[in-house]
């Protein structure tokens, strides 16, 4: 089987989807799937390694965005639209596109949505003809639901199937500007019928756009997030005193702030004096004013000096940080699809403390590794932590149980499995006009196992 990948790059910092896309695709090969990864908009950034794609890099930022603003822009020379897609030139540019945000990207998201119909239609048959110079694959799947407006071109011109990971793409949509939300989310629903199958990165997650986008529960399957478990390990001696850890993009949606409320809280009731908060996780220019505000909230609270701040980190930086961990929280102010920081602290061993919303209660049960709070409650939050850092043996049980469970159902390829199940059976329908029968997919078989253990 030969399956082409579709991922759109940051550019310059650590994205989640890009990590789990680049994971499933090296799963992928080493259980004989041909894959390739094509980046799109800008250069991919994944942890640990160089990305594996040396492709181009399609739909070129640069190019996206002019096509928008001019039609001079959309009947450019293909010599002109290359160089405009050149990894130097898009790197530049990359420090300016962490300073847009949903808000200023209304009508290019409507348009991108449109596809054929959109303003940058070019880019959609220049896609299609360097695919078909170079691949020609028997299916195609989408990293997110923002690249739906592409697949009923590239379904017709290439003639194989295409997938869609939903991963987390709602918070975007909502954060349009109401009008263009609206077309947005409308145009969604309608492009829908293009995709094949839908891959949905947790339960909670497929719920959410099975309601939203009006699909049908069968088209929408879900499979576990994993990663690779080389390095994740156990800390060969616990903290010295308690540590609290967050490791996520520092950014407001994330929760932040409402964990150095929570560290303030529960600095002043006395009863560990001793504990520590470590911040990590990806933070380009437009994160760093509300990093300041977080700052200001720890020294108005007169603890800054019980705290420390590490960006972007490696990947072998960011397997340290959470082995130094006494706990992780990331209390995410949103309705997060997944949270692979949970699955990575879980891995070393680490205990986790997350809202009691979106995908984390399911995680909680999947693993055993956790405990909940109130969403947005920095007492709930600052209360939780303490009961995890107060029972010892209680909290190296549950570390011990999370690592077990992300070893059996957390693993890259577990969700490599639960992927090639789905793509299988749509493989099979687009030959024959009869799914191939499936077993239960990764998500399902992890907690109906768990269980029953």
């Amino acid at each position: 089987m030969k399956l082409l990948q579709l991922t759109p790059g940051t550019g310059d910092f650590h994205c989640g989807a890009c990590l789990r896309d680049e994971t499933l695709m090296r799963a992928l090969r080493t259980r004989g799937v041909q894959t390739l990864m094509v980046p799109l908009y800008l250069p991919l950034v994944v942890d640990g390694y160089e990305p594996m794609t040396s492709q181009p890099i399609l739909f070129g930022g640069i190019n996206v965005y002019l096509e928008q603003k001019s039609a001079l822009f959309r009947h450019l020379p293909r010599w002109m639209d290359r160089w405009l897609s050149t990894r130097w030139l898009l790197g530049a540019a990359t420090r300016f596109a962490g300073m847009t945000g949903a808000k200023d990207l209304g009508d290019l998201t409507v348009s991108m949505l449109h596809g054929e119909q959109g303003r940058q239609a070019k880019e959609i048959e220049r896609l299609i003809d360097w695919v078909e110079r170079h691949f020609h694959p028997d299916v195609i799947v989408l990293s997110n639901v923002m690249l739906i407006g592409i697949a009923k071109r590239l379904k017709q011109a290439l003639g194989c199937p295409v997938v869609c990971t939903l991963q987390g793409e709602d918070g975007f949509l909502d954060a349009l500007p109401q009008q263009e939300g609206r077309i947005a989310w409308r145009t969604l629903a309608e492009r829908a019928k293009d995709v094949d199958a839908f891959i949905a990165v947790s339960r909670y997650y497929g719920r959410v756009m099975r309601e939203r986008l009006g699909l049908d529960e069968a088209c929408v399957r879900p499979v576990y997030n994993g990663i690779v478990l080389d390095g994740y390990t156990h800390a060969q001696t616990p903290p010295a005193c308690p540590v609290i850890g967050f490791l996520a993009r520092l950014c407001q949606a994330k929760g932040l702030d409402t964990l150095a409320r929570a560290f303030v809280i529960l600095k002043k009731r006395g009863r560990l004096p001793q504990a520590k908060l470590r911040i990590a996780g990806a933070c380009n220019r437009s994160d760093q004013l509300y990093v300041e505000v977080v700052r200001g909230i720890l020294k108005a609270g007169g603890v800054l000096e019980h705290v420390s701040f590490h960006p972007n980190l490696s990947l072998g930086e960011k397997q340290r940080f959470l082995q130094e961990l006494s706990v992780l929280s990331v209390p995410t102010t949103y309705g997060e699809s997944f949270g692979l920081y949970v699955i990575e602290a879980l891995a070393c061993g680490v205990p986790v403390v997350q809202p009691r919303h979106a995908a984390f209660p399911e995680l909680i049960e999947a693993t055993g590794g956790g405990i909940l709070c109130e969403p947005d409650d920095p007492a709930s939050l600052a209360e939780a932590l303490e009961t995890m850092l107060l029972d010892e043996p209680r909290r190296r049980k549950i570390g011990r149980c999370g690592r077990a469970n992300v070893e059996r159902f957390f693993s890259a390829d577990a969700m490599a499995r639960g992927v090639l199940e789905v793509i299988e059976g749509v493989s099979s329908f687009a030959k024959t006009g009869h799914a191939t029968p499936t077993r239960s997919v990764a998500i399902e078989r992890s907690v109906a196992q768990r269980a029953s253990t």
